[in-house]
């Protein structure tokens, strides 16, 4: 069975209206389509890398192939476990959890995004818990760090629900533009106390070795 050489295919952390798994194939192509009906107002470009600007052939197409350079370029001491986020039966966005030399810094990050369809039905809260208690209760993590631009209040509102605080500013050019970015950091005492979302996770012991700590 592939689980036997891939681990992480086991995994599963489930909240109460969700599933979060490492997709086969048939969840790529789900998640593809929902990248390419959208993931935000095409006005803005909520995103440092700015994936989403293209047509909906080629960012299905760079969706498959970013979950597949993931996957090649795991290592214990760089890895980027990116999930698939499902709602009854459907996948509906992804979530990340991402780490350098995690057995000395015991930090992680975060990233995510949701189909448009989506989006205000509290779904991003609860996926990133998912992965936080990931973190926090199955590895031992210490801090756990997030950014999204200033304007993107949808984010920085899952981050306050979460007890991030502020962790200073970072800049980038999005289309041409300067475009600030808050960093927000969370450690193990902040999200004990704003933790709320309950979360169960499966298939996590044969994975440890992978995450190098």
């Amino acid at each position: 069975m592939i689980t036997e050489h891939w681990p992480l295919f086991g995994l599963r952390l489930t909240t109460p209206r969700l599933e979060l798994r490492v997709p086969d194939l048939a969840d790529l192509a789900q998640l593809a389509d929902v990248a390419a009906a959208g993931v935000h107002d095409p006005a803005t470009q909520p995103f440092a890398v700015p994936w989403t600007d293209g047509t909906p052939t080629e960012v299905a197409r760079g969706t498959l192939q970013f979950q597949w350079r993931m996957w090649g370029q795991w290592a214990p001491e760089s890895w980027s476990l990116h999930f698939v986020t499902v709602r009854d039966g459907q996948v509906i966005g992804t979530q990340a959890l991402d780490a350098r030399n995690f057995a000395t810094l015991r930090e992680v990050g975060t990233g995510s995004w949701l189909g448009r369809a989506h989006h205000g039905q509290g779904f991003g809260t609860e996926m990133r818990a998912a992965v936080l208690d990931l973190a926090f209760t199955g590895l031992g993590a210490q801090w756990a760090t997030s950014e999204a631009f200033a304007d993107n209040a949808a984010s920085c509102g899952v981050s306050r629900k979460l007890g991030y605080l502020d962790d200073g500013v970072a800049r980038h050019v999005v289309r041409g533009e300067a475009v600030v970015g808050r960093r927000l950091r969370l450690d193990r005492d902040g999200w004990a106390a704003a933790r709320t979302v309950p979360v169960r996770i499966e298939g996590l012991a044969p994975c440890l070795a992978m995450f190098g700590g």
